[in-house]
This record gives C-alpha cells, structure tokens and sequence, in this order.
C-alpha cells in the first residue's frame, strides 16, 4: 500500500475521527489485524491529530481503539517483511533530527491526550500510549515494550518518557526484556493512572475529558507545554538519535530474524549481525 500524505478525516480507512463537546476522539480501526499500524494508517493517524491542532473547537483528545486491541504495533507482514519495508526504511532516514511524522503529530499536539488504552499495546502500540499524557486502562489492557525482540530499539515513548514515568531502573527492565505486564502491574508502577472495567472505558475516560474540556483553552495549551518543557526535554535530541539507529537496525539479519520468528510463531536465533 503506498504513503499517501496528509489524508483528509473524510477519507481515513483505518481511523475514525470525530469531534464532540470540544472533545476530538481517534480511535484506531482496524480490528481484524489488531489495529497494527501499516504506511497508510501511520499517516492517518499523523492527520488526524493535525486535524486536531487545527481545530480551535477541539480541547481535549481522546484516543483510543476498536475491540480487542489498543494496538499490537507495526504491521510485522507488511512494514517488516513486505513491500513497505525499503519505505519504511527510507522513510526514516529522512526524517532526522526529528522522530517519526506520526509521533511528532501526536507529541506536539498542544491539547491534553488521554489514551483510553482498551487492550493490548504491545510495541509502537505501547509507544503510543506513552505519547499521551495521561493513560487509563481496561482490565484487559497489557503492555509491553517488545522491541528488542525484534532486533530494533524503542522509538522515543521508551527511551524518553517511559524512564520519567516509571523510573529508570522499571524502565530499562522492560525495554531490555521485551516483558508484557498487565494493567494492574501497569498501575501499580505508575504507567496508567487507573484501571477500569472493560466496559466502563470509554464512559470513565469521557468523564475526564470533559472536566479537562471545561477549562480555560489557552491555559490548557501553555499547562500542557510547561509540563512537557520541564517533565521530558528535548525531543529532536533523542527522536534524531533513534530515527537514525533504527534505520540502521532494519538493514540487519537480526531483525529481520525476529521479524520471521513472529511470523512463524516460534523463538528467535539472534546472530549479533
């Protein structure tokens, strides 16, 4: 499939957007494939959050996903293994000093983010839930951080905010591992701020939206930069260094072993190479 820029909300296959009570909802749409992101859905999910930063109606955003995942990451068949992959690593080569345009769309989005995280965020899924400033999770909602099973490193969610969310020590224990924790363990190390039932998701997180909603707009905007000013840094800094390590990393036998392990659902035989 290939990259099409800026796609109108109207025409998004894979994301549905829609804004409501100054509140602008995302929520990833590709159920059957466990909404793993491809080119064309990394690029509508980059537009919908600019449709969102356009909008001066939109206050808050609400992003989430159709049942029964929140996001299992690239689409492994086809970023990994596919036609996609040569795109996939030019595409980050040239986007240095900065990170991916889709984690750029969605960290520099100035209206506060809350991730309705609805089931498993595993990968650049997990990546995303970080990018939002606040994270609750249903009782079915696991985490992990798998990338170096892979053979890649994680984007900047991992290296950047996860250590300032969890600490360093839980943070480097699942970017080296690879585990998946549940939301309980995810709250109990302060990744989530709560945990709901299952079908109590959406109706908790809207509840928040709306008490965040209700406040001054442009106090909002400048809350949002001071925190991620003084709780984060500097972005390019690292969102260069891992666009550049990663477009090395896709050129290796390891990753394309641990690209063909997942596939073939069996353990990956790394070679250092």
């Amino acid at each position: 499939m290939p990259f099409i820029a800026h796609v109108a909300p109207e025409d998004f296959e894979f994301i549905l957007y829609r804004v409501e009570d100054h509140i602008a909802y995302v929520t990833l749409n590709r159920p059957e494939r466990r909404n793993a992101l491809n080119r064309r859905m990394y690029d509508e999910l980059e537009s919908a959050f600019k449709a969102a930063q356009k909008d001066n109606d939109v206050r808050c955003v609400v992003l989430t996903a159709a049942d029964p995942a929140f996001c299992s990451g690239d689409d492994v068949k086809e970023i990994m293994l596919g036609e996609e992959r040569d795109q996939s690593v030019a595409r980050l080569r040239s986007v240095r000093p900065r990170p991916t345009p889709a984690a750029v769309a969605v960290l520099e989005c100035d209206r506060p983010v809350i991730a309705a995280v609805n089931g498993p965020a595993v990968g650049w899924g997990m990546e995303l839930a970080l990018f939002a400033d606040i994270r609750v999770a249903s009782e079915n909602a696991k985490f992990g951080e798998i990338f170096i099973k892979r053979g890649l490193i994680t984007d900047v969610g991992g290296l950047w905010r996860l250590p300032a969310l969890v600490g360093p020590s839980k943070a480097a224990e699942l970017v080296f591992t690879g585990d998946v924790i549940d939301a309980r363990m995810a709250k109990d190390i302060g990744l989530v701020s709560d945990v709901v039932p299952h079908d109590d998701l959406i109706e908790h997180t809207v509840r928040i939206a709306k008490k965040i909603a209700a406040n001054a707009p442009l106090a909002l905007r400048f809350m949002k930069e001071g925190m991620r000013k003084f709780s984060y840094g500097d972005l390019d800094e690292i969102g260069g260094w891992v666009s550049a390590t990663l477009g090395t990393l896709f050129e290796t036998e390891d990753h394309k072993e641990g690209a063909l392990s997942f596939v073939e659902k069996r353990e990956p035989v790394f070679k250092g190479r």
